[in-house]
């Protein structure tokens, strides 16, 4: 989510023009491995024609003539007439649980809406749980200057605690909120999270390391389960098994497997946590880090060949709660020491439909750093005998795709990447005048062309959490936000969606 240090891209003089002219579509072929050589493909003329390994950066998307086959975005307005989103003709979308709203508990809508999922509920109901990555100052409980989490005391992992996740049932039908309230707390820094085993609950990870050394009541850097029938705040328990780190994402694979992801920078690693007890994460567990045969300590930031296909193994990591504060190597330096690989920046992950392969992103990955799309799909014992990685897709551009942070895969086999402007370009947008780095929603269809779906008009706070209804007719996303009130808040968005991928 949020990146501590800037990234810096070279070469963005044309940003604003190139942006100003991008239309990209997309084509409605499901994304898989099946259509790893079409994407590849696509991502080589995207670079100029010279083939996988030819980053002619000078072409410009601007003359493509790619459109979506939604239709051209408009600004379009919410149900209290604000113009917060530019959307396709049709569709359509209200805005709910806003920074500084009192909710169904008494406690107000906390800061920085992030990572969320969609379950089925009751009746016409489904039940949302989002995270909130608050980075105040500890111990500022439901301060309206600052927005922080609210909520029992008696349930804080940490007394001083300002993060953690909030619960809403949405009424589908009226397309209206029924109720949201503090469903943890007392972490901090809740960044994208995840869909635990077969939809029993919501992983939320803590993207920071922190811990009383910086002013916190105990240590940070941990997973923490959320069940999705809890209907008031549960006590916020650690999962140190499965790694202290600075976590950005975790879910669960069919089999109960957790895939995670780390943004630490250009130091980050690809985790994968098997418990002893998919139904019970308590039980503990082993982690273990990605690797890639025969090339010890890869660096995959840059310079990969998209559409290769690369033979993974993992790693243990003996320690995955070590005491940071004594100097103890971390859940990275110890996987590195074994032959772990090296990403920029991991943040969104989510299952594919099979149910197994995992599709996960570098925001700040590839020769420009706007970002990467890479899918790890484990060996069945036949065909693909190995767990294999392949780098699906690299921005070759910012006006193409500017810093990817959360994604889903979407009903229809697409896939939509949540922008969190990293780069701090100045890449404006012509429907967006006055905001300097816009971030939109990115759409992908199997044909790997990506396109504008949204754009944010209210402010240049990123998008987060997108997670379609069980149904697949509303799309749910946030705006994360920034320090007034109204700044964040979540959307619901529905329309044609049968017109292209998503």
């Amino acid at each position: 989510m949020k990146s501590i240090e800037p990234t810096h891209h070279a070469g963005d003089d044309n940003a604003n023009s190139r942006r100003s002219f991008l239309r990209l579509a997309s084509g409605a072929v499901a994304v898989s491995s099946a259509t790893l050589a079409t994407l590849a493909a696509h991502t080589a003329r995207a670079h100029g024609g010279q083939g996988n390994r030819g980053h002619d950066f000078d072409h410009d998307w601007a003359f493509a003539g790619y459109r979506s086959e939604y239709g051209e975005l408009r600004p379009t307005p919410d149900q209290n007439g604000d113009r917060i989103l530019a959307l396709p003709p049709d569709f359509r979308y209200v805005t709910f649980s806003k920074i500084g709203e009192r909710m169904s508990d008494g406690n107000i809508v906390p800061r920085a809406h992030d990572g969320m999922t969609c379950f089925e509920w009751k009746h016409d109901q489904v039940r949302l749980i989002r995270n909130h990555e608050v980075r105040t100052g500890p111990g500022a409980f439901n301060d309206p200057s600052t927005f922080s989490m609210g909520g029992p005391a008696a349930t804080r992992y940490d007394a001083l605690g300002v993060g953690g996740t909030v619960t809403l049932d949405f009424d589908i039908r009226r397309k209206k909120l029924v109720r949201h309230f503090v469903s943890l707390n007392g972490t901090i820094v809740n960044c994208s999270g995840g869909l635990a085993w077969r939809n029993t609950g919501w992983l939320t990870s803590e993207e920071t390391v922190a811990g009383p050394g910086e002013g916190w009541g105990r240590k940070h850097g941990y997973n923490f389960f959320v069940p999705v029938t809890a209907n008031r705040a549960v006590p916020a328990v650690p999962l140190p098994w499965m790694g202290r780190f600075a976590h950005e994402a975790a879910v669960a694979d069919a089999r109960g497997i957790v895939y995670q992801t780390e943004d630490a920078g250009d130091t980050s690693g690809f985790y994968r946590a098997t418990p002893r007890n998919p139904a019970n994460l308590y039980q503990g567990g082993k982690l273990e880090m990605l690797a890639i045969k025969g090339t010890p300590r890869a660096k995959l930031n840059s310079g990969q060949v998209v559409g290769k296909r690369l033979e993974v193994e993992w790693v243990p990591i003996a320690s995955p709660d070590p005491d940071l504060e004594s100097g103890a190597p971390s859940c990275y330096q110890q996987g590195l020491a074994l032959g772990g690989a090296s990403f920029n920046r991991l943040e969104g992950v989510f299952i594919g439909l099979d149910g197994k392969s995992v599709y996960f992103v570098s925001t700040s990955g590839g020769e420009r750093r706007y970002g990467q799309l890479w899918h790890y799909i484990p060996g069945d014992g036949r065909l693909n005998a190995s767990d294999q990685l392949v780098l699906v897709f690299e921005s070759p551009d910012g006006s193409v795709l500017d810093s990817p942070d959360n994604i889903c895969i979407t009903p229809r086999n697409g896939i939509l990447f949540c922008e969190d402007d990293a780069s701090g370009d100045g890449d404006g947008h012509p429907l967006a005048p006055g905001i300097a780095n816009v971030n939109r929603l990115i759409g992908m269809g199997g044909l790997g062309e990506p396109f504008e779906f949204a754009v944010n008009l209210l402010n240049d706070s990123e998008f987060a959490g997108a997670c379609f209804s069980p149904d697949g007719q509303i799309l749910f996303v946030n705006l994360f936000g920034g320090s007034e009130a109204g700044s964040g808040m979540t959307c619901a968005i529905w329309g044609p969606w049968e017109r292209g991928p998503l």
